[in-house]
């Protein structure tokens, strides 16, 4: 089983304003630049440790991710990271122009000599605000756009586009992508239909936001489709991601992590500690969710037991937390286990990323 570092890059102040979007009268350039670099350093140190994968998103107007644009920020990991691959989940493709990101993830691929996975995301409803684009088109546009960019990494001579919200005359991108036919892609399996569409174009699939039970429903959707069209998606086609806090004892892990995990503080209070866990558990739109409503059920999930018995948070010492991605592998066939670090302080986080890199990494490699 293979283990991906992710981190949404967050304005690390815990008094850090809420809502979306934010205003930005708080902001501190020194905060965000430390955060920054806090980020990269983690980077630095998981792919010191084997982590398989480093994970970058997208997300717009608050302190939450300060990766508005991703590819900016795994342009720097490329410079710290020497052996990992860069994963870009995502790209929220239907706020985008697709042409762009095709050459973008590109020039990427060639920097990294061949490392990008390209996640093919279409973002939460709310940042369709960004760039003014409609929501109730997200579905379509995600679907064109992805062909396109396809397309544009694939076709040796240039090409005209005229779909329905897409039109160019000429498409010829430079440089090309350094793997053949084009970066592996993974893109959310959260709606049958999307798991569907996956499936037949042989795309690998991403689950977040989710419990295990949840994304079980989602994976036997996936894998039956992939059936019907004639082939078996690999565990390392399946990634699901959870969040994670390791430490020398379960007491003291879960001690760590109860007091952001309560019933009256719903998962989103954990980013009281580390911001990147409003994203890789409470927010609704890497993997695409498609209700807010959803959302609200994830969040109101229940305890830390709870969210640990789910597969949300693994949290423990070595040996638990091999058992708590044992269970994900085992219910899932997932081959690829996204992790975004959390705990109190600093310290703790780096402390239980080392752990998790020199005690669970190892063994996890064996499921």
């Amino acid at each position: 089983m293979r283990a991906a570092l992710f981190s949404i890059v967050p304005y690390e102040r815990p008094s850090r304003p809420r809502g979306w979007p934010v205003p930005a009268d708080d902001y501190s350039a020194e905060v965000a630049q430390a955060s920054m670099e806090r980020a990269l350093d983690s980077f630095a140190v998981a792919d010191q440790l084997g982590f398989d994968w480093i994970s970058v998103a997208e997300h717009h107007y608050a302190p939450g991710s300060l990766t508005p644009n991703p590819m900016v920020m795994a342009a720097a990991v490329i410079q710290r990271v020497k052996r990992a691959k860069i994963a870009l989940l995502g790209s929220n493709i239907p706020i985008q122009n697709p042409v762009r990101v095709a050459e973008e993830f590109a020039m990427l691929d060639t920097l990294s000599g061949g490392r990008v996975i390209a996640g093919m995301l279409r973002g939460t409803s709310n940042e369709y605000v960004t760039y003014g684009v409609n929501p109730a088109e997200s579905r379509e546009r995600f679907i064109e756009a992805l062909r396109l960019i396809v397309a544009a990494w694939t076709e040796p001579q240039p090409f005209g586009w005229m779909g329905r919200y897409y039109d160019y005359r000429t498409i010829s991108i430079w440089p090309r992508p350094v793997q053949t036919p084009h970066p592996e892609i993974f893109m959310s399996i959260s709606s049958p239909e999307m798991a569907e569409f996956a499936a037949a174009h042989r795309i690998s699939a991403g689950l977040a936001v989710t419990t295990v039970p949840r994304a079980r429903e989602s994976v036997e959707v996936y894998r039956a489709a992939a059936r019907q069209h004639g082939w078996d998606p690999p565990p390392e086609q399946v990634l699901h991601r959870a969040a994670v806090h390791v430490a020398g004892s379960d007491a003291e892990a879960w001690a760590d992590c109860a007091p952001f995990a309560t019933p009256d503080r719903p998962v989103g209070a954990l980013s009281m500690a580390n911001p990147a866990i409003d994203e890789a558990v409470a927010g609704a739109g890497y993997y695409g969710r498609d209700t807010a409503q959803q959302r609200e059920r994830i969040m109101a999930a229940g305890d830390l037991r709870e969210r640990i018995d789910t597969g949300q948070i693994l949290a423990g010492s070595p040996d638990t937390v091999l058992q708590q991605a044992s269970a994900i592998r085992r219910e899932l066939g997932a081959g690829v286990l996204e992790l975004a670090f959390i705990g109190p302080t600093p310290d703790k986080r780096r402390r239980s990323l080392e752990l998790f890199g020199t005690q669970v990494l190892p063994r996890m490699r064996e499921l």
